[in-house]
């Protein structure tokens, strides 16, 4: 029997985001160059470069990008039971603070509305989104609303940029006691990669492979490692992350990141020893799930290593990553397949420890209620 596959990393902008960014100018916005019908998503500060052609820049918002219909026709075509979809970067964070709470609520409720419609319903779940522009007040009102939508709602997905200082602002603590009380996971994904500069003068001539492969995975790890430094899972020990990326470089640097802490004098009492605190060890065990897109066995290993084969969870990014060899809407993804061998190669084909990161942990971690007919 196929292992059950379960996308827990997977993006959708409803039409209610698509027209919030039609309406911009500047980054986050969707752009339509002249003499195309193809308009262009702009997400990344580097995209509107203006020695980049306009054709060029960003990427083509094809209908991948906003119909539920096309998700579940790409779900069949992959042997997907299961997505639960988010919007990806850069979510409401752009907006003034009078607009984040309803624009929060009205694309949470499209959400909602799709997962639960009888076509999607035990096929499409979602995670939130929050109005981190929005009063404290009404962000922690909407954290407590997702709750109680918690048939298709399974947690909120959250960038690094948190309130604009960062994960580590102590700010952020009522958004960490609600998310923690109301037992919602936080899936952590990078917003914009690192800065522009960091890559250097020929970034244009590597598209989106610099910010992509490198920027955005050393921002999650910064993220993470900043929240952990600053005691966030020592202050809110129940707290429940998933990383996306494998939590980018975190499996390979956390003993690093130890052995730093154990030598700063800033970790350390008057005597020399270590001040109380769950070491990262610890919190990776206790708080973290990793996502598994990083398209090698050794990644996976690695994810494997630092959390256990039952914090890692199986996902493919789409609709980034499409094919490109080929228009044909029917071709397999390159995307998907690398996910998915690298987990059965890293796990072993049809093991226990394959089917739980490919479909059977995220049941388990996100209570997700299947028809029947998706185990078989």
């Amino acid at each position: 029997m196929a292992s059950l596959l379960i996308d827990i990393h997977t993006h959708l902008y409803p039409p209610s985001y698509l027209s919030l960014l039609k309406a911009r100018k500047t980054v986050p916005y969707v752009h339509q160059p002249a003499g195309s019908s193809s308009p262009r998503l702009i997400i990344l500060p580097s995209d509107d470069d203006p020695s980049i052609p306009q054709h060029q820049r960003g990427r083509p918002l094809d209908p991948s990008y906003s119909s539920l219909h096309l998700k579940l026709q790409f779900m069949k075509q992959h042997n997907i039971a299961a997505s639960v979809v988010s919007l990806a970067n850069p979510w409401l964070d752009f907006l003034p603070a009078n607009e984040g709470a309803e624009a929060a609520r009205m694309v949470n409720d499209e959400m909602v509305a799709l997962g639960s419609s009888e076509k999607f319903k035990g096929k499409i779940f979602a995670f939130g989104t929050l109005p981190l522009s929005a009063p404290m007040d009404l962000i922690v009102q909407e954290i407590h609303r997702l709750q109680g939508l918690h048939k298709v709602i399974k947690g909120v997905i959250l960038g690094t940029s948190g309130l604009g200082k960062g994960l580590d602002d102590e700010a952020l603590d009522p958004i960490w006691h609600a998310l923690e009380e109301t037992g919602l996971l936080i899936f952590l994904h990078p917003h914009y990669g690192l800065p522009a500069e960091v890559f250097g003068p020929k970034l244009a001539a590597s598209g989106h492979v610099l910010p992509l492969s490198m920027g955005f995975p050393m921002e999650t790890t910064i993220a993470f490692t900043r929240m952990y430094l600053c005691g966030v899972f020592d202050r809110f020990p129940k707290l429940k992350m998933l990383l996306a990326h494998a939590g980018g470089t975190t499996p390979f640097l956390a003993g690093r990141v130890d052995s730093c802490v154990r030598h700063e004098r800033a970790f350390l009492d008057k005597s020399g020893k270590l001040k109380q605190r769950r070491s990262i060890w610890e919190v990776l065990k206790e708080n973290i799930w990793l996502d598994g897109v990083v398209y090698s066995e050794i990644g996976i290993r690695a994810a494997v290593d630092i959390v256990g084969s039952d914090r890692v969870l199986w996902g493919t990014d789409h609709p980034f990553f499409p094919p490109i060899e080929s228009e044909e809407t029917e071709q397999e993804w390159l995307s998907v397949k690398l996910n998915i061998e690298a987990v059965e190669k890293a796990q072993e084909p049809n093991s226990t420890s394959a089917k739980n990161i490919l479909g059977l942990n995220a049941v388990t971690l996100l209570d997700l209620e299947l028809p029947s007919e998706a185990y078989r």
